[in-house]
C-alpha cells in the first residue's frame, strides 16, 4: 500500500468493492476490453440476401469485432469476440483458435465466438456463397477479405489480454419489444424471447468498462434493397451505449433469432429506432437493481453430430437440369460431394457453457437457432441466470426445432438450397441438441 494519504483512501475504497465481486473468496476477476474496425473497403459485396445483384456503394456505419476477456486466473477465463457480421466460416474459427491458443494456452472452451448476423455486412466467403456466382474480381475481393478477417480478430484479443484488469461483475436483465416471429403469417402464434441480458463490465471504481448485452431478433431492419455497409439495430444499439458512456465498450451477443424479425422494418430510420430502443433498456437494467456476478469460471466445449434426411442424388440431377440458378448451384456442389465420396448424411454442432460460480451462465449454440432452443433452455434450467446465444461460432445454416422441422418452410429446410448444405435435417435433431446442452451445463456446474 502506498503510505500518501491519497493512496490509502484509493485502496479503502477499493477494497469493499472487491470483496463484493469476489464474494470475499479472494478470486479477483480481471476484464480486458478492445475493438478493431473491420469496415471493408468499397466495393464490397454484401451478404444475406440472395437478390442483391451489386456490391455495396458506402458505408452508413463503421463495424466492428470487439473482444471481452474475463479472467480468474490463466486456467480459467473466457474471451468472447463479438462481430457486426452475418456469420463466420469454419476456416476462421479454427485458424483464430489455433493462433491464440498458441499464444496464451487457451482451451476451445475458451474461446466463444459470436456474429450479429447483420444483412448489411460484407460477405464472409465461403458462407452463403450459392447466392452469388462470382467473377474471378469479385472472388478475390471477398477473400481477401476473409483472410484479414482472420487477423483483425487475433489482433483484437490480442489487444483485450494486454487490457485486463481487476474489474467488477454485474447482471441483470430487461425486456423490449420489436421482435416478432416471422412465422406468423403461415404459422400463428409463434413464440418470442424479448428478454435482454445484461453483463456489466465496471473498473473498481464503478465506472463502466465494458456492457455485453443481447436480443434474440434477426439484423434485417434493412432489406434487399440498401447498399450500405452497416450493423443493423444491434449497431445502432451499440453505438447509442457507448455515445452515453464515454470510455466504455458495449458488444452485443445475438440470440436466438433465426424466426424473429425487427417489427416494423425496411428504413435506416427504423434500424436506429429499434437500436435505441434496445440501448434505452440497456441502460435502463444498468441504473437499476443489478446482481453480482463472481469467481469461479468454468467452460466446456461440446462437438455432436446433427443428421440430414437420406439423401438422393436423383433430386439434385433434376434440379441441376431445371431453371431456378440457386437450386442448379447448390445441386452442383451435392453431386460433387457426392461423386467424390464425401459425408453428406451429418453435420458437426458445436455447443459452448460458460459458468462464473451459480451467478451467471452463458449457453452458445452455433448456427441460426430458432427461439424455441432459448425458451426450453430456459425452462429446463429455471433456476439459473441463464443467457442464451445463437450464432456462435461458425454459421453454417438454420437449427429448427422439432415443431419447425415439421412445419417446413424457409428455416424448416428451404434455406439449405442457400447455406449449400444437403436437407432438411433428420427428426431427431432438437433431441440431440437438447441432449448435449444438458451436458455442457452439467459440466460447468448448472443444474437443471
Amino acid at each position: 500500500m502506498r503510505k500518501t494519504a491519497g493512496g490509502i483512501v484509493l485502496m479503502c475504497c477499493l477494497l469493499p468493492a472487491l470483496l463484493v465481486a469476489t464474494g470475499g473468496s479472494g478470486q479477483v476477476i480481471k476484464a480486458g476490453v478492445a475493438r478493431v474496425d473491420i469496415t471493408p473497403p468499397i466495393p464490397m459485396w454484401l451478404t444475406g440476401y440472395a437478390s442483391r445483384e451489386k456490391p455495396a456503394t458506402g458505408v452508413l456505419q463503421p463495424i466492428y469485432a470487439k473482444a471481452l476477456v474475463l479472467e480468474q486466473d490463466r486456467e480459467n477465463r473466457i474471451i468472447i469476440v463479438t462481430m457486426d457480421l452475418l456469420g463466420i466460416s469454419h476456416a476462421i474459427v479454427e485458424d483464430v483458435f489455433r493462433q491464440v491458443s498458441a499464444k496464451y494456452g487457451i482451451r476451445r472452451s475458451q474461446l466463444l465466438l459470436n456474429s450479429s448476423h447483420t444483412h448489411s455486412g460484407p460477405m464472409i466467403w465461403p458462407c452463403l456463397d450459392v447466392i452469388y456466382d462470382f467473377s474471378e474480381d469479385n472472388q478475390r475481393m471477398v477473400s481477401v477479405y476473409s483472410q484479414q478477417l482472420t487477423a483483425h480478430l487475433v489482433s483484437v484479443i490480442d489487444s483485450a489480454m494486454h487490457d485486463l484488469a481487476p474489474a467488477l461483475l454485474f447482471s441483470g436483465h430487461g425486456q423490449t419489444d420489436f421482435a416478432i416471429n416471422r412465422r406468423n403469417v403461415q404459422y400463428p402464434g409463434g413464440p418470442v424471447d424479448h428478454d435482454v441480458p445484461v453483463l456489466k463490465v465496471a473498473r473498481p471504481d464503478g465506472t463502466l468498462k465494458a456492457v455485453l448485452f443481447g436480443y434474440a431478433c434477426h439484423n434485417t431492419t434493412l432489406v434487399d434493397d440498401n447498399y450500405l455497409i452497416n450493423g443493423d439495430y444491434a449497431g445502432f444499439a451499440q453505438a447509442e451505449i457507448e455515445k452515453d458512456n464515454p470510455g466504455a465498450t458495449a458488444l452485443f451477443l445475438m440470440g436466438c433469432g433465426g424466426d424473429q424479425n425487427p417489427a416494423p422494418r425496411g428504413t435506416v430510420a427504423l434500424a436506429r429506432e429499434h437500436g435505441d430502443a434496445l440501448a434505452r433498456e440497456v441502460e435502463r437494467v444498468l441504473g437499476g437493481v443489478l446482481h453480482p456476478v463472481r469467481a469461479p469460471i468454468r467452460t466446456d466445449y461440446k462437438k455432436v453430430t446433427l443428421s440430414f434426411r437420406p439423401f438422393d442424388p436423383a433430386i439434385y440431377e433434376k434440379d441441376i437440369t431445371g431453371t431456378d440458378k440457386f437450386l442448379q448451384r447448390r445441386a452442383r456442389l451435392m453431386l460433387e460431394a457426392y461423386n467424390r465420396g464425401w459425408p453428406l448424411d451429418k453435420m458437426p454442432y458445436v455447443i459452448q457453457a460458460v459458468s462464473f460460480a451459480h451467478d451467471l451462465a452463458i449457453l452458445a449454440l452455433s448456427d441460426e437457432v430458432v427461439v424455441d432452443y432459448s425458451l426450453a433452455a430456459k425452462k429446463a434450467f429455471k433456476g439459473e441466470n441463464l443467457y442464451v446465444a445463437g450464432y456462435c461460432n461458425e454459421v453454417q445454416c438454420y437449427i429448427p426445432s422439432s415443431r419447425v422441422l415439421k412445419e417446413g418452410g424457409y428455416e424448416g429446410g428451404e434455406n439449405m438450397i442457400y447455406y449449400g448444405y444437403p436437407g432438411p435435417f433428420a427428426d431427431d435433431v432438437q433431441a440431440r441438441i437438447d441432449a448435449a446442452i444438458r451436458v455442457v451445463m452439467k459440466n460447468v456446474g448448472e443444474k437443471p
